[in-house]
């Protein structure tokens, strides 16, 4: 019988994984570049660590993937890890003299389990995280690192949606609702229940006509919140500081040239963020979210630290990289043929690999089936050379695969010089 892959599992053909790769080392460049270092956490983490402090969405803790890691005489229940920004608080809190600041970024899966099984259950991430810094400006480096990576990975028509998690939260506070009532709907509204709000309204018919604008809250200008803030400050006060952070916010985005759209209602999955949330958008696939998360670390038992962070999702940005986007991020193949099995021209077949390796080829000794015999036609692969290796003079025969010419040389040197040539 034959054995499948797990589903909501996926194979990553080569091609697939040369997309993987350009995601992930245009976000590394990108992240080093900004100051940023590499953390890896592990991919088994205590499921406490997502339920002790309510980090996560009863709809969300359903979905992950949890056992007893049995130790003969007791165990506790672990997890594949079902978020990624958690386990990097937890290890920030674990690291001892750890600075003040930290700016660390990873690439990692996360498990969540999906029922059909069409659907991903294994997702990748490339995530950053910033802990210790609690300004505006550290909200704004996250959103233009994010929009610089995507932009670097040839993403043109992007949206970047704005919603600010404080002002949620206030109107929670405002319907008098107990902090379980507060927990509950705002958990519904980030699950995605768009009815969660309009319910409350009803309730509240007094409120409505101040909070309408609030609930349909979408605009592109620092002056629209400036609008809201002034009604505001008349009937609801205490909405003042999450709006004025969010002034903050979109007034350097915009002295900074960044198009945006406020949409308040586009929080979904950001179950713990305490202030500004992102999206990024490129048509209708959400590719890059995040925002500012400072009660996290304490939730987790470290001391109270701003922090805020952003994911791109790897799966969504692979199905929208262009093959033009790969041109120039590989290196150039050579295939390497001994014309005769003999143990010199063998032997002199890894020399001129091992030259062509050095000098930036990906050079691959035949081992059968990689290009027609005659080098008639449609090379059978992305070959672009072919190098002969003959036990008679001269010794190395050169055919470009793209426009048929052959050159030839007895020196092992003048192959890298000639296919230098050729590439212009």
């Amino acid at each position: 019988m034959r054995v499948q892959r797990c589903k909501g599992t996926r194979d990553l053909s080569p091609g697939e994984m040369n997309r993987f790769r350009l995601i992930e080392g245009g976000f590394r460049d990108c992240c080093l570049k900004g100051g940023y270092q590499e953390i890896r956490t592990p991919t088994l983490e205590y499921l406490h660590l997502f339920t002790s402090t309510g980090t996560l969405t009863p709809g969300k803790l359903s979905k992950v993937y949890s056992f007893l890691d049995w130790d003969g005489w007791s165990g506790e229940r672990v997890v594949l890890r079902p978020d990624a920004t958690i386990p990097v608080a937890r290890s920030y809190i674990d690291s001892p003299g750890e600075s003040e600041l930290a700016r660390l970024f990873y690439v990692a899966n996360i498990f969540i389990f999906e029922e059909t099984g069409k659907e991903n259950r294994e997702i990748w991430q490339c995530g950053v995280e910033l802990i210790g810094a609690g300004s505006t400006v550290a909200d704004v480096e996250l959103i233009t690192l994010a929009m610089d990576v995507l932009k670097k990975l040839g993403l043109k028509e992007m949206e970047l949606r704005l919603s600010h998690s404080g002002l949620i939260r206030a109107l929670l506070t405002r319907f008098g609702l107990s902090p379980q009532e507060q927990a509950s709907v705002f958990d519904r509204i980030l699950d995605g229940d768009q009815t969660a709000l309009t319910r409350l309204t009803a309730r509240t018919p007094e409120l409505d006509e101040t909070l309408t604008p609030l609930l349909d809250l979408k605009g592109q200008s620092p002056g629209f919140l400036r609008n809201l803030k002034s009604l505001f400050n008349r009937d609801l006060p205490e909405f003042e500081p999450a709006l004025n952070n969010f002034i903050e916010i979109v007034e350097l985005l915009e002295t900074l040239g960044y198009d945006y759209r406020i949409d308040i209602a586009s929080g979904r999955g950001f179950e713990y963020y305490t202030g500004v949330i992102f999206q990024v958008f490129a048509g209708e696939e959400v590719v890059a979210g995040g925002g500012r998360y400072d009660d996290l670390i304490p939730l987790i038992g470290g001391r109270q630290v701003p922090a805020s962070g952003f994911a791109l999702y790897v799966d969504n940005l692979m199905d929208l990289i262009t093959p033009e986007a790969l041109d120039g991020q590989l290196p150039e193949r050579v295939l390497i043929r001994y014309v005769e099995d003999r143990p010199e021209t063998v032997r002199e077949s890894f020399r001129v690999a091992r030259c062509l390796r050095d000098a930036g080829y990906a050079a691959e000794l035949d081992l059968g089936g990689q290009v027609p015999a005659d080098f008639g036609g449609q090379a059978s692969t992305d070959l672009r050379w072919v190098v002969d290796v003959q036990s008679q003079p001269p010794q190395f025969a050169i055919t470009d695969l793209t426009s048929q010419k052959r050159s030839e040389t007895n020196n092992i040197d003048e192959v890298v010089v000639l296919l230098g040539e050729k590439r212009v």
